[in-house]
């Protein structure tokens, strides 16, 4: 049976974070999708065909790599692709608590499906989507905190 495994997100936009949690997940998982939710109560700077194409762009050499959008319950979804493994990044305590509840619920609805938390590198605690927002909306340079595939796009629409 192959291990397949959900990390859902707004991944809005995608960071350094991001891709170091998937990064070293790769060798735990057979296939890892990358679920971006689509949540009608926020409004993300960025659609979710731009933030599935730098996923497609970061990954393009690794097929174990695919980015979906889906809506609902994460719990559902991966039932719908298969998933028996949901991988969630925690920079801080406050993200584990935070998550912990979530796992909880989602162990309770269906038991079959694990959640599986990696911590992210020290490095890359300081990076938040919410903060690189907050950078690119006031015209700051965000690029420290993103992959190339990001800030080759985001350069592309600066010009």
């Amino acid at each position: 049976m192959k291990k397949i495994c959900l990390f859902p997100g707004t991944f809005d936009p995608v960071t350094l974070g991001h891709v170091d949690i998937i990064n070293r997940a790769l060798p735990l998982f057979d296939k890892i999708f990358v679920g971006i939710g689509i949540n009608a109560a926020k409004n993300p700077m960025f659609s979710a065909a731009q933030r599935m194409d730098w996923f497609k762009a970061i990954y393009k050499n690794d097929p174990r790599v695919e980015s979906i959008c889906y809506e609902g319950l994460t719990i559902d979804f991966c039932e719908t692709i298969g998933a028996r493994f949901i991988l969630r990044g925690i920079r801080f305590v406050s993200d584990f608590e935070y998550e912990k509840s979530i796992a909880d619920a989602n162990r309770t609805m269906n038991r079959n499906i694990e959640t599986i938390f990696l911590t992210g590198e020290p490095k890359y605690t300081s990076v938040a989507s919410t903060i690189v927002r907050d950078i690119l909306k006031n015209g700051g340079n965000a690029a420290p905190f993103l992959p190339n595939e990001v800030i080759a796009t985001l350069q592309q629409h600066l010009l």
